[in-house]
């Protein structure tokens, strides 16, 4: 299986799989009684900022007849 993705697509998809990541350290640190990192959680909300930003550009292209599948 072959995906024809853009390079701000893959870009998308390191950012998806890192916030997965951090957000199971997260949870995982809370689980077992750790204190989490302060940095933590603001990581987790920025990269899941830039995960809706790049949802809703996607749909606003989509619409506009720009997108992949306009």
């Amino acid at each position: 299986m072959k995906f024809n993705l853009t390079q701000l697509e893959r870009l998308s998809v390191l950012a998806c799989v890192t916030g997965l990541a951090l957000l199971a350290i997260f949870f995982a640190a809370a689980w077992m009684g750790d204190p989490e990192p302060d940095w933590l959680p603001m990581l987790i909300s920025a990269i899941a900022g830039f995960e809706i930003f790049m949802v809703l550009d996607a749909l606003r292209k989509r619409r506009e007849g720009g997108g992949s599948n306009g």
